[in-house]
């Protein structure tokens, strides 16, 4: 399974596995990563999954996939910038092992 790191908005690391075809916000709710809040389970209503993008994993993960997830980063709770992402619609695959996000401070 894909490695993801997650780095708390205090530089605190969580390595988690990650299965293929899973999205990166449900590997953080899966293993009690508590940056990420998932409040809307993925359902594109709400921005509580909202990640930063490691700068050199910035192309491998993409930039906003639909002009919903751009709208839901619009209500983001933190600084939205270019990695910004919703990390519900981040899908893990192979190509994203060793992926790095880091979490902003709130969610709310």
């Amino acid at each position: 399974m894909p490695l993801v790191t997650y780095v708390d908005h205090d530089g605190t690391r969580h390595e988690v596995e990650v299965e293929v075809g899973d999205n990166v916000m449900r590997g953080a709710v899966n293993n009690g990563v508590e940056g990420i809040v998932g409040e809307c389970s993925g359902g594109l209503a709400c921005a509580t999954c909202h990640c930063y993008v490691a700068a050199d994993w910035a192309d491998v993960a993409g930039t906003p996939t639909s002009d919903d997830e751009r709208d839901m980063l619009e209500s983001a709770a933190a600084e939205v910038r270019p990695t910004s992402r919703l990390s519900c619609q981040i899908e893990v695959t192979a190509e994203l092992d060793g992926l790095v996000v880091e979490l902003p401070e709130r969610q709310y």
